[in-house]
């Protein structure tokens, strides 16, 4: 479908059964957020709220909650897509098939934007930040926010709609020390294009100008996400996704997307920032309040019955997994093909993305060595954290597959792959004061970290434990240990105190696990190969989603492993026995995100009989 508009997709999903219409009024403050929770747990319809208290504009989410529902979004054009990306990393394809890949070439030229001088008198009016949905999230967070934004900006060197970026970070509208309708707050991360603008604006003493655009066809906001080259516009991919060449015109030196529902235009100024936050992150922790730009209001503008999109993310998976879940879709084979030698990578959207990185790649330098071990994959290893996105992950698994039956997005089956073959003495690799995802606060400051590599290659060394042993149960200052899958035991202990309590409670562990009958080495089946030491074991071990959101984001490597036997040989870390990672939360960590049990309580009418949402549950169960 080639929407026209946000209003043009929504009755596209009612007419498809993919759509509910809320008509009670809604609370912007947490029970919108709640209700969309809900449903999104749920499996259910995306969700056009028609009465927002406190302002006249409808608002609608989840429209992109299932990967299902996404892709039937761009179902006249996805597989178009798919192929103009494969045809840019193979262009011989196109030589060699000229007649097939026509109509690529056709659709191409859709990614071109158009501009529209005729739609300025005509497509919006004037309003205030207050007159829109402010949508407070989560209980702790420090205002409502934008969760949808698609935030534009310019090269100051090379101004123009073909050298813009467009990207989605998030935009907090009110609270903390911002001055209503004169100022709002623009949070943008590592490795983000607006960054570079800025720091060209900067360098010449001058405001980045900046227009924020929400609403709009869903291709706008897929765009938004969308990991592309530096120098390529996501504005040309708006265009090409969506079947439809995106349209705007200027407005006091704003670009101004003529096919948004709103549109909010200002400047930054050189080192203007205030505080900003707290947030209920898609890690599933607040990230807390940090100084970041502050964007000076110039005007706001709403199309008539224009409607308001937003998300709500929180501990993963979200609406925003479905996202990634597309990217990937999309790109298929493109980051294999920059980086040499890598087959395949997967972000593990359960562990918070950035937290865990999974990677199968090849092992071709040294085919005429009797022992099979880690050398290209070390070299693909470092190359992947030097790319993209792809460099803000925190540990990195990496292993080669001959056979070819392994996939990165069977994380239990991968992580038992790299377990069994893993040599604790040799393929642990950390990256000490290094940077880290800005979300996460696992590291000794914002953005500051370390990342750690486990490289593992060659024939199976060990059988993984499939059961607790005995010897486990009888630990002292450690209780309830629990298997949280093969080869992987949690360990519940106090809470954690300080790194120097941390360290000694740590060696009374190890001692145990080396004392007596409890001799053993990695190589024996009887003692598995990780410990992860946690607040609560029955909850990690529970399943695979909460193993990897406890264990990866509540670790800083280079502070929070240890090994039993663990030695530095020339600067290089390595143990003989269980590794040992602490994945207690630590008093400088943020906390997670919680419901707010009265607003909950409030939000039971509609999905009671007779309420909004009544009928989707009964279906749903």
């Amino acid at each position: 479908m080639q929407y026209r508009s946000l209003e043009d997709c929504l009755i596209d999903l009612e007419k498809n059964g993919q759509l509910v219409r809320i008509k009670e009024e809604v609370d912007p403050y947490l029970e919108m957020a709640s209700i969309h929770l809900r449903v999104y747990e749920a499996g259910g319809p995306a969700l056009l709220f028609e009465k927002v208290k406190g302002t006249k504009f409808r608002a609608a989410s989840n429209i992109f909650g299932t990967i299902e529902r996404s892709k039937f979004l761009f179902r006249d054009t996805f597989s178009l897509v798919q192929q103009i990306i494969e045809l840019r990393n193979d262009p011989i394809k196109a030589i060699k098939h000229p007649f097939k890949n026509m109509q690529a070439g056709l659709a191409a030229w859709k990614s071109l934007p158009r501009k529209d001088p005729a739609s300025k008198p005509i497509l919006f009016e004037e309003i205030h930040i207050s007159d829109l949905p402010l949508i407070h999230h989560w209980p702790k967070d420090g205002g409502a926010f934008i969760t949808l934004p698609q935030v534009y900006t310019e090269d100051i060197d090379a101004p123009g709609i073909m050298r813009s970026n467009l990207g989605m970070y998030r935009v907090q509208l009110n609270g903390n020390d911002y001055e209503l309708n004169k100022e709002i707050g623009l949070h943008y991360q590592l490795h983000r294009g607006i960054g570079i603008h800025q720091t060209k604006a900067n360098k010449k003493g001058l405001p980045l100008k900046v227009s924020c655009f929400i609403g709009g066809p869903p291709s706008h906001s897929l765009a938004a996400v969308m990991p592309l080259p530096e120098g390529v516009s996501e504005i040309n991919f708006a265009g090409l996704i969506g079947g439809r060449r995106f349209n705007y015109f200027y407005k006091d030196g704003f670009c101004i997307s003529a096919d948004a529902d709103f549109v909010i235009t200002g400047e930054i100024f050189p080192e203007d920032n205030k505080p900003e936050g707290p947030f209920g992150d898609h890690l599933g922790y607040y990230s807390l309040q940090h100084p970041f730009p502050v964007m000076r209001v110039h005007k706001v503008y709403a199309k008539k019955n224009a409607i308001w999109p937003f998300t709500v993310v929180g501990r993963p998976p979200q609406e925003d997994t479905s996202f990634g879940n597309l990217i990937h879709q999309l790109t298929g084979k493109a980051i294999p093909q920059e980086i040499n030698g890598l087959k395949e990578v997967h972000a593990v959207d359960a562990a918070g993305v950035h937290p865990l990185l999974l990677a199968i790649g090849s092992e071709r330098y040294t085919p005429y060595a009797p022992t099979k071990q880690p050398a290209e994959l070390l070299t693909i290893a470092n190359h992947i954290l030097g790319t993209g996105q792809l460099s803000l992950a925190k540990f990195l698994f990496i292993t080669a597959d001959g056979n070819k039956q392994l996939s990165t997005h069977h994380v239990s089956e991968f992580l038992q792959y790299v377990l069994e073959r893993i040599d604790l003495t040799r393929d642990v690799h950390f990256y000490t004061n290094t940077t880290i995802d800005t979300l996460d606060y696992s590291g000794t400051s914002l953005n500051s970290g370390s990342k750690a590599v486990f490289a593992a290659y060659g024939e199976k060394k060990r059988e993984l434990c499939v059961d607790v042993p005995q010897t486990l149960k009888e630990l002292n200052g450690f209780s309830d240990p629990q298997l949280a899958m093969p080869g992987v035991i949690a360990l519940q202990t106090n809470k954690f105190s300080t790194y120097e309590n941390a360290g000694n409670e740590i060696s009374i562990l190890k001692e145990q696990l080396s004392s007596g009958d409890l001799q053993f080495t990695i190589h024996d089946f009887r003692l598995p190969t990780f410990i992860i030491v946690c607040d609560d074991a029955s909850f990690t071990a529970s399943d695979l989603r909460n193993f990897v959101w406890v264990t990866f984001t509540r670790c800083n490597p280079s502070h929070d492993i240890y090994g039993v036997g663990e030695f530095i040989n020339n600067k290089h870390w390595g143990c003989t026995g269980p590794l040992i990672i602490d994945a207690r939360i630590k008093p400088h960590h943020a906390p997670p995100v919680e419901l707010d049990t009265a607003v909950e309580k409030k939000v039971d009418r509609f999905f009671e009989k007779g309420g909004s949402l009544y009928k989707m549950v009964t279906k749903n169960n």
